[in-house]
């Protein structure tokens, strides 16, 4: 007998580790879990299920686990039973769809091999149990899943179990051993600067907005776009171009796109409609959540919206002769980040995508499972390069396999990298630092200590992270008030970007600088910025990606 409950701990969170990110669709079976089994080497420990039930809904512990129980401090019995009384309501037909993907069913093996069965239908069974638990009205849960378990007993192999929990978003877990082993290359310097103006402030110029639909009849795509501009918008400054990231919209960003086009830029802010927030939603009713060729569709919407544009510049109105579309930044976040390097001259290498997804896939972090998609398209490469962009800034883009070892090299263009090293879905290491290396001069790499994946959307974009329970893929994001710098710095490092593109670059080179980060740190969220990796921090690099267990 195992004489301590941390070990079914230990379990009770890879079940809820699993269940939070895997569902599929069956029938419920007519047998159901009685019996939790945990094993540990030669040890076994058995718990009735009615017992961890009574935890989850009284808080008590029955007499039959007090045992248990008072090996455990306070604090410890306190993580059991949050645990087990966490809900997540989850659409089962969405997952489904994923999970009946080739990358889903990886996925699935993986995960199957904790709860092993004497038959060979492992990966069934947890598919039923998770798809049925799922379906409880409250949301599914740790007693959800077992009561929906088809066999009398779910046998756990926690020495299995600790190794794929240990694993679980492997990339995030390797920047956060990257962040500790540089922590001495962070120390804040004392800066002075004299600085001429504050970047961060809106310009002079009042903004509006024209909402535009255009229709590229060749691909059969429409193409919402939302134009700012202002009365100093001139053709003497870049049009600015905008990618959202997946299942999101022309809006996520809009207090950027408002405070450049104050400054006098037209901002042509894109919605991808095969990966915006409408196409995520009919995926969770039911349909696909995204096709393979939506990585090749993104840079092609802003070719084709160049391409109106020009049109519109050359038409009377009020647009007519003030765009120069042949002088563009692209800013690109999340997905929208990868494609601002696709469009940027980043070489998609579709067959290192499918070399990297054939097995392992629970280890991913989310950004790199979306990357698997792109496995599907037929061809080993593609240059989707539009010579009108003239700069790119790709905040929290997806990278690291999507462009294979070399595809980052062909970029052409100045190339600004945002990260946060406390990003779960992008994370820094694998997604922006090893990126960023591959890149061609001129580039700057801007880390926010601390800053997450959603750090710097508008804050109207993500007020529904404030109930999302903090998983190790999801949640724990900051937001709103919390990440008001990041916004500012954001907004301070678009405008010098964009400046560069004019007669007053010399005026903003210096918020292009580690000073002016440095500068703009607070002690909550520190600021780097660097044009290279030093040779420490290289070093680091290598000595965490060959030790890839967290």
């Amino acid at each position: 007998m195992l004489p301590n409950l941390k070990w079914a701990k230990g379990a009770a969170g890879l079940v809820w580790a699993l269940a939070i990110t895997n569902l599929t669709g069956l029938t419920k079976s007519a047998q159901a879990a009685e019996t939790v089994v945990v094993r540990k080497g030669p040890f076994t420990a058995s718990f009735n299920v009615a017992d961890l039930k009574t935890i989850a809904e009284t808080g008590k512990v029955p007499p039959a686990l007090q045992s248990y129980a008072n090996t455990l401090s306070a604090e410890k019995r306190g993580k059991i039973l949050a645990a087990l009384k966490t809900k997540v309501p989850l659409n089962v037909v969405a997952i489904s769809n994923l999970l009946n993907t080739r990358i889903g069913s990886t996925i699935l093996a993986d995960l199957a091999t904790i709860t092993p069965r004497k038959d060979a239908a492992g990966v069934q069974a947890l598919r039923a149990a998770l798809v049925l638990g799922a379906k409880d009205p409250a949301g599914l849960s740790i007693i959800s899943f077992i009561e929906s378990y088809p066999s009398q007993r779910l046998n756990i192999d926690l020495d299995r179990a600790f190794e794929v929990m240990g694993s679980l978003n492997t990339p995030f877990w390797q920047t956060q051993r990257f962040m500790a082993a540089i922590a001495p290359q962070l120390t804040p310097r004392e800066i002075q600067l004299n600085l001429p103006f504050d970047p961060s402030q809106p310009g002079t110029a009042s903004v509006q907005v024209l909402s535009l639909n255009l229709n590229d009849s060749q691909r059969q795509r429409t193409i919402p776009v939302d134009l700012y501009s202002s009365a100093g918008a001139t053709a003497e400054k870049p049009v600015i171009i905008f990618s959202h990231g997946l299942g999101s919209d022309r809006t996520e960003l809009r207090y950027l796109a408002e405070h450049l086009a104050s400054h006098g830029y037209v901002i042509a802010v894109v919605e991808h409609i095969g990966s915006n927030s409408t196409q995520v939603n009919t995926a969770l009713a039911g349909g696909s959540l995204l096709q393979p060729d939506e990585f090749l569709n993104r840079p092609k919407d802003i070719s084709f919206t160049l391409d109106e544009l020009e049109k519109l510049n050359l038409s009377a109105g009020p647009f007519q002769g003030k765009l120069a579309t042949d002088n563009v930044m692209v800013i690109g976040y999340s997905m929208g980040g990868g494609t601002a390097l696709s469009i940027a001259g980043g070489e998609l290498q579709i067959a290192s995508v499918k070399q990297r997804c054939q097995s392992d896939l629970v280890r991913l972090s989310p950004g790199v499972g979306l990357q698997c998609i792109a496995g599907g398209l037929p061809e080993n490469t593609y240059q989707l390069y539009d010579p009108r962009i003239k700069r790119a800034m790709a905040m929290n883009p997806i990278s690291s396999i999507i462009f294979g070892e070399t595809g980052l090299s062909k970029v052409q263009v100045p190339t600004l990298i945002v990260t946060g090293s406390a990003d779960k879905t992008t994370p820094a290491l694998s997604e922006q630092i090893l990126g960023f290396s591959k890149l061609p001069a001129p580039k700057w790499l801007v880390g926010f200590v601390g800053g997450t994946h959603l750090s710097i959307k508008d804050p109207a974009a993500t007020i529904d992270q404030t109930t999302k329970p903090n998983t190790v893929l999801t949640g724990g994001e900051l937001i709103g008030d919390q990440a008001a710098s990041v916004r500012n710095y954001i907004k301070a490092i678009s405008l010098a970007m964009a400046a560069q593109l004019t007669a007053d670059a010399d005026d903003y080179a210096i918020f292009l600088t580690s000073d002016y980060a440095q500068y703009a740190s607070t002690q909550a969220i520190p600021i780097r910025l660097v044009t290279e990796l030093p040779a420490e921090a290289e070093a680091v690099v290598q000595t965490v990606l060959q030790n890839e267990s967290p």
